[in-house]
């Protein structure tokens, strides 16, 4: 996927989008200790700024915003990473359960970085 058309690019937000919502389901299911209340908030706030800034590159008046906008998309990616990584490894949730997030992130970075590059 290039983002080079106008389909493209609603095909993309479509993907984000439901990433965005099963990343809600997964924050809803984890636990409510302190700690995990802590690590849940900045996954939520990491996780669901992919796609506001996704958003707010699209809309963009100059290639600068642009290009701004999407490399905090894939900041926002990179962080949301951390906080999957770390929910997995302190066994707040099951490896098999997070695998799938954290691919998906994957490809929604190099996606992001390449839109960047064309």
């Amino acid at each position: 996927m290039n983002l080079n058309s106008p389909k493209e690019i609603g095909e993309f937000k479509q993907r984000i989008y439901f990433f965005t919502l099963k990343l809600i389901e997964l924050i809803d299911s984890l636990p409510k200790d302190d700690v995990s209340k802590k690590i849940n908030d900045q996954l939520f706030q990491s996780g669901t700024s992919v796609i506001s800034k996704f958003i707010e590159a699209t809309a963009s008046a100059t290639k600068k915003d642009l290009s701004n906008s999407t490399i905090q998309a894939i900041k926002f990616a990179n962080e949301a990473k951390l906080w999957l990584a770390l929910i997995r490894d302190s066994k707040r949730a099951k490896a098999e359960k997070v695998k799938w997030f954290l691919e998906e992130l994957d490809e929604i970075s190099q996606i992001l970085a390449a839109s960047i590059k064309s």
